[in-house]
């Protein structure tokens, strides 16, 4: 039993690209399909796909890779807010990665989106995760 879904999320999709794989699949939720609509926006997945295989589902990630050096589009991908110890921003607060070179995807009371959007729209809400 995975007692983090997200912190497993995130870990799929950091083995698969440190592997050099181009697709991988992670048993769905809604909180997980948010967030991997907020990668594909965001330039660091190349497509994905839902699949209403059974109960559960899944998401499979067709992984994003630098045409000239083979590197991976997604450098690092970070768990913030955990189980034990969750982080909370306000609009104010909320966190820039890389001086806006990168994304926190937050989850808010409007839904799950960047930072940037959230402070555009001057809600705060529980950072999830950083992405660059």
């Amino acid at each position: 039993m995975v007692t983090d879904p997200i912190a497993d999320y995130l870990t799929r999709i950091r083995n698969a690209n440190s592997a050099g794989h181009r697709v991988v699949e992670i048993p769905a939720s809604n909180l997980k399909k948010e967030v991997t609509k907020i990668l594909f926006d965001q330039g660091y997945i190349l497509s994905y796909k839902f699949e209403e295989n059974d109960a559960q589902g899944s998401i499979k990630i067709a992984l994003k890779y630098d045409k000239a050096t083979k590197e991976p589009v997604i450098r690092k991908i970070q768990r913030v807010s955990k189980p034990g110890l969750r982080k909370y921003a306000g609009s104010d607060d909320l966190p820039r990665v890389l001086n806006g070179l990168g994304i926190a995807v937050v989850s808010t009371s409007n839904g799950v989106m960047t930072s940037k959007q959230a402070r555009e729209q001057k809600v705060g809400g529980e950072v999830l995760c950083y992405v660059y």
